[in-house]
């Protein structure tokens, strides 16, 4: 609300380069394994990430950015990592909420886990492959005569906050990747599906053979395929495929 009331359409939050609804670049801090690696994530310590952002600078050329930070030093400093220049102006939580609604935060995220990030779920569902999402729709009234604040920004549950660990079966992705075959003309069958788990919960690794149906042009269908099983898959469990190979391994002809 404060960037729109602002016209600012870039922001800087945990890790993250914001334009308007979309992640132009980073990685969230809210995924890192400890509150150190945490802190060091949203003040872009590491060289490789600042390089990311400053890169989007380049490429995107925003007029001006809002940076959020929990206090002015860490603003100064992610202003220093970046290559920032100086504030125009600040912006403090007391001047735009108020103190029920800081004391609320404060219990949901203290009771409940719970993060927000201000972009769409669909915007970072793959950057938080295995944890708990749920949208958020904002409805905040300005004023008797002036338009409300509308958004959808998402709301992360990281499963080791309050959930304990969850597990998904190898037999789940195999059911959908065969389910899919039915409904694919161009493969007759699954022979193979192997599940590998990334390092670091990064997502998974899939690697799956098939049996074509002659007449079908093999590259494109195979392409067609891959794609429709890596999005099911990632709607369907919220686990983001880091890989994912499909090898046509025979040839069916019908009528044989």
């Amino acid at each position: 609300m404060v960037a729109s009331e602002r016209g600012i359409k870039y922001i800087i939050d945990d890790g993250l380069l914001i334009k308007e609804n979309e992640v132009i670049a980073g990685t969230s801090a809210k995924k890192a394994a400890t509150k150190i690696e945490t802190v060091k994530k949203a003040l872009f310590n590491n060289p490789e990430e600042s390089k990311e952002i400053k890169k989007a600078f380049i490429k995107y050329r925003p007029e001006s950015i809002l940076i959020l930070g929990t206090s002015d030093n860490m603003i100064k400093k992610i202003r220093e990592n970046l290559g920032l220049p100086e504030l125009t102006e600040t912006i403090y939580i007391t001047d735009v909420a108020t103190e029920e609604e800081m004391a609320e935060a404060k219990r949901i995220r203290r009771t409940q886990g719970k993060h927000v990030i201000p972009v769409p779920t669909f915007e970072i569902k793959k950057d938080f492959s295995g944890f708990i999402l749920d949208p958020l729709q904002i409805f905040k009234s300005k004023g008797k005569d002036s338009s409300p604040y509308i958004s959808e920004k998402s709301i992360i549950r990281p499963t080791f906050s309050y959930l304990g660990n969850f597990k998904i079966s190898d037999t789940v992705f195999r059911q959908i990747i065969e389910y899919l075959a039915k409904k694919t003309n161009s493969i007759h069958r699954i022979n193979r599906v192997r599940i590998d788990k990334i390092d670091g919960d990064e997502g998974i690794s899939i690697y799956t053979e098939v049996v074509m149906v002659y007449g079908y042009n093999v590259i494109d269908e195979l392409k067609s395929f891959k794609k429709k099983c890596k999005k099911e898959i990632e709607n369907q469990t919220a686990m983001n495929i880091q890989t994912m190979d499909i090898v046509a391994k025979g040839i069916y002809v019908q009528g044989t």
